[in-house]
């Protein structure tokens, strides 16, 4: 399951995200920049009003004097209750501050945020990193922008990288969340990625601006977005996503009517083929996806209605990122099962060509149905036994 990270800037704005669902609270400053510090008694007033009902983070900052700063205002909100203490790690001071701060992490819990907006050493961010957050003693790790108004997460990663950026959190053993500047349309595209959460503020705000206050409005929009822990646990009873059916979704029947949604002509460099020369070097795989989605019963103009066609791009963006693959079926294969998975979805056509082999081009179509009856949830976040690892930011009960 991945939780809802709700930021919030008082005890008034903690007590209206815990009326709203919120999973995790999180404190922070937003005028004081991305990780602005949160006050040590803002987090005391707060984790007495929440009262053990939910997980109380809050953010320590990203810019620091020095290393031993940096460890002062983690142990200050540590010692004001706060149940996982945030702290920016930048390029410049990323292994300094891993250092100070492990005395304290074998004691507390610590979340490091690095920066997806930032110049890290190596060719990517995730380049060791993730690995001496773990080293370090800290219990989850995240990503952000460091930068507000330039751009979202997936402005500056796609969702290969951050897939990759999941994967290497879940194998060190940590925790990890996804943030930066999220909008609503980006919560169905990142929760494929299984994060153990996803952290929002200015989608929750009036306005869209992170310096405002909560909207309630907008606030439903996003929890809304994200499945709740008991609408997981009715489906994994019921084998029924009730969720879908609250929105107007029927069973599906032979009678069932459903949209298409496609994708055309879409290009991608792909490591793929048998043949030793096509191991060395990319070549253009051109896609043609169409899904056939069942309608809900209700006319709306709401995007959780929606099945996006950024579901499709991003699960062949994914697949394709993972490394060389031998055969087309299994491309083809793999992005159809992907697809699949949405419990809207009720067929999909898969049409993957090799351009770079032959004057024209050559390659394969399959196509899948999805078994009469509505999916249920695991079908799409997956079971616990394959997204094991640690989720130390667990919600409490609802």
């Amino acid at each position: 399951m991945t939780a809802m990270l709700a930021s919030v800037t008082d005890a008034a704005e903690a007590e209206a995200a815990l009326a709203g669902g919120a999973d995790v609270i999180d404190l922070k400053d937003p005028r004081a920049g991305a990780l602005g510090a949160a006050a040590a008694q803002t987090v005391r007033d707060v984790v007495a009003l929440v009262a053990g009902r939910r997980k109380v983070s809050a953010a320590a900052g990203d810019d620091f004097a020095s290393p031993a700063d940096a460890a002062a205002a983690a142990a200050a909100l540590a010692e004001a209750g706060a149940d996982y203490v945030k702290i920016g790690l930048r390029p410049e001071n990323a292994l300094a501050l891993l250092k100070a701060l492990a005395p304290l992490a074998a004691r507390r819990p610590l979340v490091a945020v690095l920066f997806a907006d930032l110049p890290y050493a190596g060719p990517s961010l995730t380049d060791g990193l993730v690995e001496r957050v773990a080293g370090a003693g800290f219990k989850g790790a995240m990503l952000d922008t460091a930068v507000k108004g330039r751009g979202r997460l997936l402005d500056h990663m796609d969702v290969a990288a951050l897939a990759a950026f999941v994967a290497r959190c879940r194998a060190a053993g940590l925790a990890c969340g996804l943030a930066g500047s999220l909008e609503p349309p980006d919560a169905p595209r990142l929760l494929p990625l299984r994060p153990d959460f996803l952290g929002f503020r200015g989608a929750l705000c009036a306005g869209g601006t992170r310096e405002g206050r909560l909207d309630l409005a907008a606030f439903a929009l996003i929890r809304d977005l994200i499945p709740a822990l008991e609408d997981e646990e009715r489906a994994a009873a019921d084998g029924v996503d009730w969720r879908l059916l609250g929105r107007g979704y029927a069973p599906p029947s032979d009678a069932a009517e459903t949209d298409r949604i496609f994708v055309r002509d879409f290009l991608l460099p792909c490591s793929i083929g048998a043949y030793e020369f096509e191991r060395a070097q990319k070549q253009d795989v051109r896609f043609n996806v169409d899904v056939d989605v069942h309608r809900a019963r209700l006319q709306s103009d709401d995007m959780r209605d929606v099945f996006s066609y950024d579901l499709v791009t991003d699960a062949i963006r994914i697949i394709a990122g993972r490394g060389h693959i031998e055969l087309v079926e299994t491309l083809a294969r793999e992005i159809a099962e992907s697809v699949l998975r949405h419990p809207a979805v009720a067929r999909v056509t898969v049409r993957v060509e090799k351009l770079d082999v032959i004057r024209g081009a050559v390659g394969v179509e399959i196509v899948r149905e999805r078994p009469k009856g509505v999916a249920a949830l695991e079908d799409l976040f997956g079971s616990d036994a394959e997204g094991a690892g640690a989720t130390p930011l667990r919600a409490g009960g609802r």
